[in-house]
């Protein structure tokens, strides 16, 4: 598969995702659903492995690293991200959120020495200016209080968690280990490690049984996990958590767009302009030296 088809595939699914996570959040508290999500994402990734006769067997120091991922990308990075939406809109949590790409860079920097270039860091300007322009109007009517603030933390973490994720699947990448492996061995730690957290927080093991939750978690554990997270590390390992962290600058962009389509949102000029900036920012950042 092409690293555009990849990078389609990545942006499509999880900009449709912020409509889901709206249909899981009510009855039963974040982390539970967390862990339906992920415990129902990683069956479905083993079934296939041993479907395909693909080895799950690994090594104690190998099953670190699992855990490590599954701690970073598949638990702390959504159990932030879903207690910092009980203080913040989806408006600023995005703009904090996109701060991941940042992040990407630099830790890419640290850890595997790579130099993100004048164009890639350009484009991040340009595309994080762009997100800033889009929900400009909403974050002005915000009034900053002590719980805006936490909140803007606590997405800040979820965004940092996300990006130590992201290199440690290069790491993983890096050693000629197999993503589908170690997504299913990721999901199935990040699901344990936050009952865990769950239940230390005294949260009830409830389940919704409407039509909509169990419809939301359907599509977000099979496209919003299997399908998105094998595409964006696929994607990851081939051009670097530099460059494929973009993504998440793009993924408010999708969601804009649905919102446009189906829910009656105005369009103005300060969302053709910031998202202008953003697509621009995307041609700079994805597009091939010659």
């Amino acid at each position: 598969m092409s690293n555009a088809t990849l990078y389609a595939l990545t942006v499509l699914i999880w900009g449709s995702t912020w409509f889901a996570i709206e249909f899981q959040l009510g009855n039963v508290a974040p982390e539970i659903s967390i862990v339906y999500r992920y415990v129902l994402a990683s069956a479905i990734l083993f079934i296939y492995s041993k479907y395909k006769g693909l080895s799950l067997r690994f090594n104690l120091k190998t099953h670190f690293w699992f855990a490590l991922l599954g701690l970073f990308l598949f638990c702390l990075n959504y159990v932030f991200a879903s207690r910092a939406q009980v203080f913040l809109t989806s408006a600023l949590a995005a703009i904090v959120f996109s701060s991941m790409l940042w992040m990407n860079i630099i830790l890419s920097r640290v850890v595997f020495g790579t130099r993100a270039g004048h164009r890639v860091i350009f484009g991040a300007f340009l595309g994080i200016s762009g997100i800033f322009m889009i929900f400009a109007p909403q974050v002005g009517e915000i009034s900053f209080s002590d719980s805006i603030l936490f909140g803007c933390l606590l997405a800040m973490l979820g965004a940092l968690s996300a990006s130590f994720g992201n290199i440690t699947s290069q790491a993983l990448q890096q050693r000629k280990l197999p993503v589908v492996q170690a997504n299913a061995w990721g999901m199935f730690y990040g699901a344990v490690l936050t009952l865990i957290i769950g239940l230390l927080q005294g949260h009830e093991f409830t389940f919704d049984g409407t039509f909509t939750y169990i419809a939301s978690l359907l599509y977000l554990a099979v496209f919003g996990s299997v399908v998105a997270f094998g595409a964006y590390l696929t994607l990851l390992g081939r051009i670097g958590a530099h460059r494929a962290g973009y993504a998440t600058v793009m993924f408010p962009v999708v969601a804009l767009l649905l919102s446009l389509l189906f829910e009656g949102l105005t369009l103005d000029l300060t969302i053709v302009l910031g998202t202008a900036l953003v697509l621009l920012g995307n041609l700079l950042v994805l597009k091939e030296r010659r």
